[in-house]
């Protein structure tokens, strides 16, 4: 049971935070590609490390880190405030290159779709 609902707890987390990214003004977090992959929320909910990656890349989700980590009390005020938790976590944000991974894998099957139908084309 203890599972579920730190389950539950870190996807609510994950969605607010990703909603509180959209509104802050900071420049290195600001118009960037941003996404909240993971949020890994200890077991007594004391912790929590946010997993931030960027479609740009690696560089730039380590700048947004920055940006983030400099607003992170800002952060967990709006998620304890949003999300009526009686211990909100210390959040800790850790860059993250699963996007930028993942369209590369992306494009390393298209080309092989496309060299299949080629193949096929010619017979």
């Amino acid at each position: 049971m203890a599972g579920y609902k730190t389950d539950r707890v870190s996807e609510d987390i994950k969605r607010e935070i990703a909603a509180i990214i959209r509104e802050l003004k900071d420049p290195r977090v600001q118009d960037k590609m941003l996404t909240v992959v993971n949020v890994d929320v200890s077991s007594d909910a004391s912790f929590a490390k946010v997993y931030v990656s960027a479609l740009e890349g690696i560089e730039t989700a380590k700048i947004a880190v920055k940006g983030l980590t400099n607003a992170t009390g800002y952060i967990r005020r709006e998620v304890g405030q949003r999300l009526h938790l009686r211990k909100t976590p210390e959040l800790k944000f850790i860059a993250d290159d699963s996007i930028e991974k993942g369209l590369k894998i992306a494009g390393i099957l298209n080309t092989i779709v496309r060299d299949d139908e080629e193949n096929n084309n010619d017979d």
